[in-house]
């Protein structure tokens, strides 16, 4: 018998040639971050919310396009930020639904280092996926794009 609840963690590391105060700006503000983070051409944005601060939260609900597995289906992700130190740090915590069944919970920090070329990332995932959820490969394939597109949105 499987396990009802996978738990994994992941790490993932970038580099980027921009300040942290640049790559800070690009998780803080609601317009860069729903650009980099929450647009896909494999689904529409539903809603897309942020109250950056410690305790504030963020909701992205979004409905998967004509060509997806899931077309049709709705996929909520709601957190609350737990900790958040200016271009160092942010800590969120978080839950993840598809249709009406809750898939996984997780916590995310990602810490931006300064470098002398830029700034070091490192995101740092630790969830508890359950039946029927994505499972951490895939999440973690999803963080890698995810971190892709932060790298372009920082071209702008």
């Amino acid at each position: 018998m499987e396990p009802s609840v996978i738990h994994s963690t992941f790490v993932i590391e970038r580099s980027y040639p921009k300040a942290p105060e640049r790559v800070f700006t690009a998780f803080a503000d609601a317009a860069r971050k729903r650009r980099w983070f929450g647009e896909s051409e494999t689904h529409d944005i539903e809603k897309f919310e942020m109250d950056f601060r410690v305790g504030g939260g963020e909701l992205s609900q979004y409905r998967f396009r004509e060509g997806t597995p899931f077309k049709g289906v709705s996929l909520a992700n709601e957190g609350t930020y737990q900790d958040i130190v200016a271009n160092r740090r942010i800590v969120t915590a978080s839950s993840m639904t598809l249709g009406d069944k809750r898939i996984s919970v997780s916590l995310v920090t990602i810490e931006l280092l300064p470098t002398d070329k830029g700034t070091d990332l490192i995101c740092t995932h630790q969830g508890a996926f359950f039946e029927g959820a994505d499972g951490p490969q895939m999440r973690e394939a999803g963080w890698r794009k995810l971190l892709d597109q932060l790298a372009t949105e920082l071209t702008h």
